[in-house]
């Protein structure tokens, strides 16, 4: 396979490298000649991370953007290298690990120097009576939940892409788990860091339960998206394994219904791990065999703890949802979400029939949610070409909930499947700020969101942009994310 039968989507961005025979050898000195390549195959493998878009583009003979050199590096003395010498030559450097993201994060739009972890993927130690676990940060989420499960632990944080995304990439994200609920977002478990910041200077943030001596520094990076340092160790909190999973399921006749019925048990400071709403489209499509369900919406717990505990929650949960027009519709349900919570095959076989597709998460307070529904669900059906859109809500906090839409369809004559999927895109952020919810709830910025972030933020993102400029002063990590589109200066 070679790089001439690929038209290039990012090609103006394009960094031009003075050397790049005295670079490689220069790279090849930090790191030997195996843990280097230049390889057509090995650029292309970099070229992308799961964006949907990027599916279209490679059916069609097109790569999203080109790395120049792809490096595996296996400790810190080596990144602080590569980043000494990109700083020299004004390289950019894009940080890389399992590429499960799907918003362009980990897409070298400039082209450079590809810092893949997945060799930081050591348990470093647990601790029992802390409660906590320091991990390196390309170890694979499930390689850790899994050893955590055979300590008696689990970790909490059980994204659909658990298979295929690493603890750094659940940190420049800001990730959230199915089981968030009960367990926080990533950034509720972080309690340590070691960072490299742009110039090659390591720090350590050390591991607190809590403190007041200043800012909390570690938070400049969790959703950074290794714009502002490349994290490398973290000190996560971890939990007893569950003794006990109760598994709940009612149908509401409307989804305001099924919105009230969680609303007020959290209220309760009742925290099911598991809650998820689907709007009457979804259900229809993920629960056809279930009659109850036809037409209505769909609502699944999973609650899990201490027996005591979970038979507690159980019982308020169904309290709740019985007294906001619930009907029970018992563990089946439940049991299909298990089985099918790691399926994420339904988007990516749109392409083949030329659609494009995609999911967007967003967030809302309480009092704005089912605005922010309806306002997000209108504003992508006025996009022409647009055959599908629905939407379910699978995170939940005392104070709002994330809801997860989903659209497909195909671009009106004369116009591109890019513009097609923009416009969509810019559909949902604009039904989104209009009733002032959050743009992204735990997929992050990349590069889909990035000119919005001037919207989401106003003119505190003037600070961040001030702030990388101090640590990054050459731009050269990451270039073209979260604060600034692909082409534009931070």
């Amino acid at each position: 396979m070679t790089l001439e039968k690929f038209d290039l989507i990012y090609k103006d961005n394009r960094c031009k490298i003075k050397d790049k025979e005295k670079v490689l050898l220069k790279l090849k000195e930090i790191l030997g000649d195996e843990n280097v390549s230049t390889k057509d195959i090995d650029k292309i493998a970099y070229s992308k991370d799961t964006t949907l878009i990027s599916l279209n583009w490679s059916l069609q003979g097109k790569l999203t953007a080109l790395p120049d050199f792809i490096t595996w590096p296996e400790n810190n003395n080596q990144i602080v290298q590569i980043l000494k010498l990109a700083n020299k030559e004004k390289i950019p450097v894009t940080p890389f690990a399992e590429g499960s993201g799907v918003v362009g994060g980990a897409i070298p739009v400039y082209g450079g120097i590809i810092i893949d972890m997945k060799r930081f993927n050591k348990v470093l130690k647990i601790n029992d009576k802390d409660l906590t676990v320091t991990v390196q940060a390309g170890m694979n989420g499930m390689n850790l939940e899994r050893y955590l499960n055979s300590k008696g632990y689990t970790c909490g944080h059980i994204p659909q892409s658990i298979y295929t995304s690493s603890i750094g990439g659940w940190i420049a994200h800001r990730a959230a788990g199915q089981f968030s609920t009960k367990y926080g977002k990533i950034e509720d478990m972080v309690l340590g860091l070691e960072v490299i910041l742009p110039q090659g200077k390591i720090i350590e943030l050390k591991t607190i339960a809590r403190a007041a001596t200043g800012p909390q520094l570690e938070k400049l990076f969790i959703g950074a998206e290794g714009t502002l340092g490349i994290v490398t160790k973290a000190t996560l909190k971890i939990w007893l394994y569950p003794e006990k999973r109760a598994l709940i399921s009612y149908a509401f006749p409307k989804i305001e219904d099924s919105l009230e019925a969680v609303r007020k048990i959290l209220r309760e400071q009742i925290y099911p791990a598991v809650i998820r709403i689907y709007d009457n489209s979804e259900t229809n499509r993920h629960f056809p065999d279930i009659k109850k369900v036809k037409d209505k919406v769909m609502v699944v717990f999973v609650c899990e703890g201490n027996k005591r505990l979970v038979d507690l929650e159980e019982k308020i949960t169904r309290e709740n949802c019985e007294n906001n027009n619930g009907v029970d519709c018992g563990v089946e349900p439940v049991e299909h979400w298990f089985e099918s919570r790691f399926n994420v095959k339904e988007t990516s076989m749109f392409p083949p029939y030329k659609l494009v597709a995609d999911t967007i998460e967003v967030s809302v307070m309480w009092d704005h949610a089912i605005d922010l529904y309806y306002s997000v669900i209108e504003s992508m059906k006025k996009v022409r070409g647009v055959l599908l859109t629905t939407a379910h809500a699978s995170h939940f906090y005392p104070n709002g909930v994330g809801f997860y839409f989903t659209f497909g369809g195909a671009p009106v004559e004369g116009k591109s499947d890019f513009e097609f999927y923009k416009a969509c895109w810019d559909a949902a952020m604009q039904g989104c700020i209009k009733v002032g919810g959050s743009i992204s709830h735990h997929h992050g910025i990349g590069i889909n969101r990035a000119h919005w972030m001037e919207k989401e933020w106003g003119e505190a993102l003037y600070t961040l942009k001030e702030i990388k400029k101090t640590l990054d002063p050459n731009n050269i990590l990451n270039p073209g994310k979260t604060y600034t589109s692909p082409g534009k200066e931070v």
